[in-house]
């Protein structure tokens, strides 16, 4: 989806008339990828990632998604990736949510007629959440990777939340830390992946990028309880960024009929970049979960 570009490039410098792209409401450029399978496609599947990294980490996952004659398609948020704005800083969350929906709607229409799913990853998580609530008829199903839904209480103490809401007024830019790679994988390799990765965002997080995620999360249970879209719950029990007791929440008061949890032990955060037990496990659980859901090719959109 190339449009109209001038002599815009991206942070990296590559031109985005050379790219796929799309233009948000903001004036924003933002990039895109796409896989199409060999075979006509049974649905779509939109990759939605998470903070700091970009769309073009999921590489694991889209060869699933192919091997299904899946058309997978993604974009990297505003301030991520390849797409233009300040790194890491949104003035409200509604944007990601914004352009997800736009970038939905330029799939929808060039692919009428074929189911939507997502694939949504820690805060992409929040904003696949948000998405099915605005759009709870054009999506046929959800796949959550360690959603956001609760803050990780070491790192979001009520001292810490007041202290944050108070430096939003005074100094929005202040940082208040950095994210631990180690976090993310038991497994070295994805570790030193993320780390040696120029395309995800290797600096603090601050202030403003905080609270715009605590004003997201703030009404969150009130949304949840509107979810009726079937979904898939995916969470290690030692995620370190994103609560556990979040995805625990969602799954009691989804009002989803068709709602499942998994829970691996002692995993971490990028559950599809864990040790290859976990990921195994994981990739054969989707397939049967999207396979149960597909509408066969000609049938319509659900």
């Amino acid at each position: 989806m190339l449009q109209e570009t001038g002599d815009r490039v991206t942070p990296q410098g590559l031109p985005y008339k050379n790219l796929s792209h799309f233009v948000n409401a903001d004036g924003n450029y933002i990039f895109c990828r796409y896989w199409e399978p060999s075979k006509p496609p049974r649905a779509l599947v939109m990759i939605i990632h998470g903070a700091g990294e970009h769309s073009g980490r999921y590489t694991e996952v889209v060869t699933l998604l192919l091997k299904q004659s899946l058309f997978v398609f993604s974009h990297d948020h505003v301030g991520h990736g390849q797409s233009e704005g300040k790194r890491m800083a949104v003035s409200d969350f509604r944007i990601y949510v914004r352009d997800c929906l736009q970038h939905l709607d330029l799939m929808k229409n060039s692919h009428p007629g074929l189911q939507i799913f997502l694939l949504a990853h820690s805060m992409g998580g929040l904003m696949a959440i948000y998405v099915v609530h605005e759009r709870p008829d054009d999506i046929a199903g959800v796949i959550f990777i360690s959603p956001l839904v609760l803050m990780n209480p070491e790192s979001a103490t009520p001292l810490k939340v007041f202290c944050a809401k108070m430096l939003y007024h005074i100094l929005p830019n202040i940082a208040l830390g950095y994210m631990d790679p180690n976090w993310l994988s038991r497994e070295e390799t994805q570790v030193k992946d993320y780390i040696n990765d120029p395309l995800n965002y290797h600096g603090p997080v601050r202030v403003r990028f905080a609270v715009v995620l605590l004003n997201a999360l703030a009404n969150l249970e009130k949304v949840l309880s509107t979810i009726t879209t079937r979904i898939l719950l995916f969470h290690g029990d030692v995620d370190k960024l994103c609560n556990i007791s979040g995805s625990y929440l969602f799954y009691e008061i989804a009002a989803s009929s068709d709602k499942t949890l998994k829970v691996f032990e002692n995993s971490f955060h990028q559950l599809h970049k864990e040790l290859p037990v976990v990921t195994e496990e994981m990739f054969e659980l989707i397939e049967k979960w999207l396979n149960e859901r597909l509408l066969p090719i000609g049938t319509g959109q659900v």
